[in-house]
């Protein structure tokens, strides 16, 4: 069985988006939130309401199904993977994705999948985000 990432503790998240730029860092050596591959958004007027979007890692992903040049493929233990040479940038994929967990590079106009690597879940300070089976 694969590990792969979860939220564990919501209502422990106080929005420092350490998890997104350790993401962005890591993969686009870029110190932005925009590059992430999960999504902190703060709902405004309401004092420590934050919605934590992070790949589910599906089995039968609805991202991949609708992908017509097949760049997004099955991961092994479930979610997706990428081929950039595939992909025609049609945005399909994060329409697609019925939790809204895939996020989209503007930039590259590429979809940006969860690697399930725990990277994001190191720099968590409250242990909101891990690994689990």
């Amino acid at each position: 069985m694969s590990r792969h990432l979860s939220v564990i503790n919501r209502e422990q998240c106080i929005g420092c988006f350490s998890c997104m730029l350790a993401c962005s860092r890591t993969f686009f050596q870029a110190i932005t939130t925009e590059k992430a591959a999960l999504r902190i958004r703060v709902y405004s007027g309401a004092e420590g309401a934050f919605s934590i979007r992070t790949c589910s890692a599906c089995q039968d992903p609805d991202c991949a199904r609708v992908c017509p040049t097949g760049a997004l493929s099955l991961r092994p233990g479930g979610g997706v993977k990428l081929d950039e040479k595939l992909c025609s940038h049609c945005g399909r994929c994060i329409r697609a994705c019925t939790i809204a967990s895939l996020q989209w590079d503007r930039e590259s106009k590429l979809p940006i999948p969860c690697r399930h690597c725990g990277t994001c879940v190191k720099y968590c300070p409250n242990e909101v985000i891990g690994m689990t089976e």
